[in-house]
């Protein structure tokens, strides 16, 4: 079969390869007059064209990249392109096999080879276009959505008509209340999948964090991680909750809070003791100051028992269950921690002062082990 046997074919060739075409996109419920069917009908013609011309086939496979980012656009599947393809194949090659001309079958194996490989060359440009739309388009989206979760976390949020436009651009409807999340690792578009619809994702200094209005999904969604799930706040208040579970992912990194997923209102104290470097430390050396006059292995049992009491609030006999020893072991240190630290031990501030120093010395000391 010769080129200008092909090329005399090509009018029937293009009209009944573009009629195919149309049917399958009508099988397939997609629109003929919308740019997706202009699109395919422009590629068909130009393939067709092309392989019966022996025109040029970078401009083709341009014009199927192309396709390929408005199949992703409009929300198609790029293998639906691909059958497309092939029954406008089918429909070239019988009709070939219908107006062989002047050709031998050995030749029309030839062509038909060449027509397949053509074909596959059409959909891979197709493929490598839905591909890279796809990529642009993922890009686009972390950054709509990072700088929404910028806005809502940031010292000062904007205006409420400045959040509407940001949570619009990134299609995520501004909840009433919400929870910030820190998480180990910089997987966060599959960190938000898996936490659900609801939940939007970026990195800021290494770490994820999520916005999420209903925190009772993350569990599950985290297991295996390190991870803090901020409190459940008023959604002009997200900058909070923030701040919590960054500074408790930090305090689970450093070995101060235990590992796994931990809802920060369970460690507020800790969060509390250990926010501004150094504080607490001042905190216990203050207020464990009158115990330096006893000796080192006596400043630890008054320590404990101080402790003890002050957990038992100041009962000496649940004092004594706690140390487990005699109640009148207790009364006889508590004579002790008297002289040492006089009237003050009645005082309320005073003793809240001692409780939080000897939860602090106690945490030096593990951290020592």
């Amino acid at each position: 079969m010769t080129r200008t046997h092909l090329k005399t074919l090509h009018p029937v060739l293009q009209e009944r390869v573009l009629t195919a075409v149309r049917t399958a996109m009508r099988a397939q419920s997609r629109s003929l007059s919308g740019g997706q069917g202009h699109g395919l009908t422009f590629g068909v013609e130009t393939a067709v064209a092309t392989f019966t011309s022996g025109g040029d086939l970078a401009f083709v496979l341009a014009a199927f990249t192309d396709l390929g980012r408005t199949e992703y656009r409009e929300g198609h599947r790029v293998d639906a392109l691909r059958s497309i393809l092939t029954i406008g194949a089918q429909t070239l090659w019988a009709t070939l096999v219908e107006h062989p001309g002047p050709a031998e079958p050995p030749e029309l194996y030839v062509i038909a080879a060449a027509l397949f490989g053509y074909v596959d060359a059409l959909a891979g440009a197709a493929a490598e276009g839905y591909l890279d739309e796809q990529r642009d388009a993922a890009h686009d989206w972390a950054q709509v959505r990072r700088r929404l979760i910028t806005l809502l976390v940031q010292p000062d949020p904007p205006p409420e008509p400045a959040l509407q436009s940001a949570a619009e651009a990134a299609r995520w409807p501004l909840p009433p209340r919400l929870c910030a999340v820190s998480v180990e690792g910089t997987d966060a578009e599959h960190l938000a999948r898996a936490a659900g619809a609801a939940t939007i994702a970026t990195v800021i200094d290494g770490a994820t964090r999520l916005l999420c209005p209903s925190p009772s999904t993350l569990e599950r969604a985290l297991s295996g991680r390190r991870a803090a799930i901020g409190p459940l706040v008023p959604l002009r208040s997200a900058r909070e909750s923030y701040r919590i579970s960054r500074r408790a992912l930090a305090l689970q990194q450093s070995g101060t809070l235990p590992d796994g997923v931990l809802n920060c209102d369970d460690h507020l104290v800790a969060l509390l003791l250990a926010w501004e470097p150094g504080v607490a430390d001042r905190l216990a050396d203050r207020a464990l100051a009158p115990l330096a006059a006893a000796g080192p292995r006596s400043r630890r049992v008054l320590a404990e028992t101080l402790h003890a009491w002050l957990r038992s609030q100041g009962e000496v006999i649940p004092a004594a269950a706690l140390l487990h020893t005699h109640p009148q072991t207790v009364r006889y240190r508590l004579r002790r921690l008297r002289e040492l630290f006089g009237p003050s031990l009645d005082d309320p501030d005073t003793r809240l002062s001692l409780q939080l120093a000897l939860q602090v010395s106690s945490s030096r000391a593990s951290s020592k082990m």
